[in-house]
């Protein structure tokens, strides 16, 4: 191996993720110079503080002083598994300045300032992949980029959020309430201390955002993707789902219209017998459409210490490549187009509508009319008696304008005869 090309890297951070990129590239070093025509080797760990052990990883390679690693011409990647924007955002930019290659996974970064880095990567002629930066393990950027680069993508949708998936199979299998499957899901580790980017979406959107910006050729921002996450789902809602021949899933969809993109993470209700209903437990799965593919599935693990890592480490991997043929930054930016992003209000989608009524004769009719004269046409019923002169109305609406149906809603609110309207949700709906 003395005649193999040693290509240097630093790792930025030595959490989850790093410890997994660290065990891959060790596994795979005598595999390296097959794969590569070159090893890739860690030159330096950058942590916050030195001293802390760190079981597996070797503890001589432990820097707390960036500058140590930017000022180092040896090092030609830099890995930055650490999270958040700063001091990730001025790491990476700094290193990309110095000509260095950068292998990221931070999808919060990316979300909110990627033509910031993406353009810094391109004026050096450098490389910058993020594989892992959207579900894990599972390969979507570089297919998004390369192989489906021959199709106009007119959506790409899915779960890319496991913590919620997991929540949301156990309320469907085990019949839980949120609650006692959020407690659940910290206890096993599925959810953060603090779980509120998973369970109100703002990871799912984080991740929605630079989806469609690779499908579409077209910036999205974090702040661009509508938001809405899954803390007042209930056993009801699940249970009438089942009845209709549907779960509940937290999706993430996107679609490029002839009027503008719509981006947006919310509870929707899907068929049974859809590719993503049976995607379960801490799984993600996103789905593309495209006018030449026609319809793709990827699926596997989101997010974990090796799943991440594996993404992370295949980043590494096209890098070295790409060092050794002389050809790094070939592909950075690719939103070419400048398309609209369309307000929620225009966004069509049908609904599922859980209400309590009174329970006499004329009060469908008089919910019907309101429908009607907001141009919202009811698709399905189902209405039972709960007592005490209360029913117990679940409507679900055809294809309508988002401001349309918040127009109905707003008068039934109104109405003497609409005791409460605890549940509206979204259903998920195929793009022509």
């Amino acid at each position: 191996m003395s005649d193999v090309r040693v290509i240097k890297a630093a790792l930025l951070g030595a959490g989850t993720v790093g410890s997994g990129v660290y065990d891959i590239l060790q596994w795979q070093k005598d595999e390296m110079p097959k794969k590569l025509g070159a090893v890739v080797e860690l030159k330096k760990i950058l942590v916050r503080n030195t001293k802390k052990p760190r079981e597996g990883m070797d503890s001589s390679l432990f820097t707390d002083n960036w500058k140590e690693i930017l000022d180092d011409p040896e090092i030609e990647i830099v890995i930055e598994v650490m999270g958040g924007i700063e001091p990730a955002k001025t790491y990476i930019t700094e290193a990309l300045h110095a000509g260095k290659h950068v292998v990221t996974a931070n999808k919060d970064l990316l979300a909110e300032h990627g033509k910031e880095v993406l353009d810094a990567a391109e004026e050096h002629g450098c490389d910058l992949m993020f594989e892992a930066a959207v579900a894990g393990g599972i390969p979507i950027i570089r297919p998004l980029k390369q192989c489906l680069a021959a199709n106009h993508l007119t959506e790409v949708m899915g779960i890319v959020n496991g913590t919620t998936n997991y929540i949301l199979t156990k309320m469907t299998k085990d019949h839980m309430e949120f609650a006692d499957a959020l407690a659940l899901a910290t206890e096993l580790g599925y959810a953060e201390a603090d779980p509120t980017a998973d369970v109100e979406g703002y990871d799912a959107a984080r991740k929605v955002a630079i989806m469609a910006s690779i499908a579409f050729n077209s910036r999205v921002t974090f702040s661009d993707v509508y938001t809405q996450g899954i803390t007042k789902i209930t056993a009801a809602d699940i249970a009438y789902a089942t009845e209709m021949g549907m779960v509940i899933k937290l999706l993430g969809v996107a679609r490029n219209t002839d009027t503008g993109i719509e981006a947006g993470v919310y509870p929707m209700l899907i068929p049974a017998d859809h590719p993503l209903a049976g995607v379960n437990d801490s799984f993600n799965a996103v789905f593309v459409h495209g006018d030449a593919v026609d319809d793709a599935m990827f699926q596997g693990r989101g997010a974990g210490k090796l799943p991440t890592g594996s993404a992370v480490a295949g980043d590494i991997f096209e890098v070295a490549r790409d060092i050794v043929a002389g050809s790094t930054g070939r592909i950075n930016c690719t939103c070419y187009k400048n398309l609209r992003i369309k307000p929620v209000d225009e966004v069509q989608n049908r609904y599922f509508m859980r209400m309590e009524v009174e329970d006499r004769p004329g009060v469908l009719a008089a919910i019907a009319s309101v429908f009607g004269n907001n141009h919202v046409s009811i698709a399905q019923v189902i209405q039972k008696s709960v007592g005490e002169g209360t029913a117990e109305l679940v409507i679900i609406t055809d294809q309508v304008e988002e401001r349309h149906f918040k127009d109905a809603l707003l008068v039934m609110n109104e109405m003497s005869i609409v005791k409460e309207i605890p549940s509206v949700l979204r259903v998920y709906a195929q793009s022509e």
